[in-house]
C-alpha cells in the first residue's frame, strides 16, 4: 500500500510460516522425518505441553469468556459429537474390517490404533484451526471438551466392542489435560486482552492491528508441535515400511470420507463460522492421546498406523484451509 512503512525483517520471518501454509507444513513433516530418523528427539516430549499452550493462547486473546455460558453453538457441538461417537467410528470399523481384520502379521494389529484414533476426537488443533479460519471458536471449544471428556468415558466400551479388547482410559488425567490445554490458555489469553486494552484502545484498533500479530504466534506453535510429533515417530515408520503403504491407503479413506461427511453437513445445515467448527472438530483427532494408548495397550504396530495419520491429518487440513472459501466463503468481519 502507498507510503506504508515496510515491515522490518524479523516481523517478515515471523509472518513467513502463515503466508506459504500450503509450504510450511509439509515442510516441517519432512524436516521433521529426515531429523527423526538420525537422531532422538524423545527428550523433546516433555516440551509439546507448552507448544500446544502457546497455540492455543494466540488463538484466546480476544477471546469472549462470556459466550461459553451462552447457548449459542450447542447445535452445532451436539451434531459434531453425534458425529465423532457415532458415524466416525462406524467409518473406522467398517475400514478396518476390510482392510486390517484378520490379516496374517501386524495389519491386524493396526486395526486397533485406527480404532483408538477414531475415537478420541478434538484436540488443541481444533481450536487453533478453527481460529485460523475465523470459525467459530467458542463452538471449538466447546467441541475440545465435551469431545474429550465422552471420549475418555466411552472409547473403553467402543474398544472392546470393535477390537475385543477393554482399554482403561484415566479420566482424571483426561481433566488435567483440558484443564492445561484449554482453560490455561483462556485465562492466559483473557489477562493478555485486559492488558492491551487497559489504556483506552478500541476494539476495532485491537482487530485490526492487534489481534493480526498473534496469528503467526500460533502457526510457529503449531509447527513446533508437529515438528516434535513427527520426528519422534520416524524411527517407528522406518522399522515398519511393510506395513505402511497398507496403513497409509486405509488412513486415505478414512480421512476422505470424514472430511466429505464433515463438509456435507456443515453446509447443509450451518452457517460458515459454525461450518468450520464443525469440520475441524470432526475432522481432527486427538492423536497425541491415541498413540501412546495404542503403544501402550496394543503395541508398536498400533502407533505405528496413528502416527502415519498424524501427516495424513495435519497435511489434510492444511490443504482443506486453502481451499474452504471456496466452499464456505470469506469470512464476514465481526466483532471480537
Amino acid at each position: 500500500m502507498k507510503g506504508q512503512q515496510p515491515l522490518p525483517t524479523w516481523e517478515k520471518i515471523y509472518r513467513l510460516p502463515r503466508k506459504y501454509l500450503m509450504l510450511s507444513v509439509p515442510l516441517t513433516l519432512l524436516i521433521g522425518f529426515l531429523i527423526g530418523i538420525n537422531y532422538d528427539t524423545s527428550s523433546l516430549k516433555g516440551t509439546l505441553l507448552y507448544g500446544t499452550i502457546v497455540m492455543i493462547y494466540s488463538t484466546m486473546v480476544g477471546f469472549n469468556f462470556k459466550s461459553l455460558a451462552s447457548s449459542k453453538g450447542n447445535k452445532v457441538t451436539g451434531v459434531a459429537m453425534l458425529l465423532n461417537f457415532l458415524l466416525i467410528p462406524i467409518v473406522a470399523y467398517v475400514l478396518g474390517m476390510i482392510f486390517l481384520a484378520g490379516r496374517e502379521g501386524n495389519a491386524g494389529i493396526m486395526f486397533a490404533g485406527l480404532a483408538m484414533a477414531a475415537l478420541l476426537p478434538t484436540s488443541g488443533m481444533t481450536i487453533t484451526w478453527t481460529g485460523l479460519l475465523n470459525g467459530n471458536v467458542n463452538a471449538a471449544v466447546k467441541m475440545t471438551v465435551f469431545g474429550l471428556i465422552l471420549g475418555s468415558i466411552l472409547a473403553p466400551w467402543y474398544l472392546l466392542v470393535m477390537v475385543g479388547q477393554y482399554v482403561e482410559i484415566d479420566i482424571w488425567q483426561t481433566m488435567k489435560t483440558i484443564l492445561l490445554v484449554v482453560f490455561v490458555p483462556m485465562i492466559l489469553g483473557h489477562f493478555t486482552f485486559k492488558f492491551i486494552m487497559r489504556n483506552g484502545r478500541t476494539m476495532e484498533d485491537f482487530k485490526k492491528n492487534v489481534k493480526p500479530k498473534f496469528g503467526p504466534m500460533s502457526i510457529w506453535a503449531m509447527l513446533y508441535v508437529i515438528f516434535v510429533s513427527i520426528s519422534m515417530g520416524a524411527p517407528m515408520i522406518m522399522k515398519n515400511l511393510e506395513l505402511v503403504l497398507i496403513a497409509v491407503i486405509v488412513l486415505l479413506i478414512f480421512y476422505a470420507l470424514n472430511f466429505g461427511i464433515s463438509t456435507y453437513v456443515a453446509l447443509k445445515f450451518f452457517n460458515r463460522e459454525d461450518g468450520i467448527a464443525l469440520v475441524n472438530g470432526t475432522v481432527l483427532r486427538n492423536l497425541s492421546l491415541a498413540i501412546g494408548l495404542a503403544a501402550t495397550s496394543f503395541g508398536p504396530e498400533a502407533a505405528l498406523i496413528v502416527t502415519l495419520a498424524f501427516i495424513i491429518q495435519q497435511q489434510g487440513i492444511s490443504y482443506y484451509a486453502q481451499f474452504s472459501h471456496k466452499w464456505f466463503g470469506q469470512p464476514i468481519d465481526k466483532k471480537v
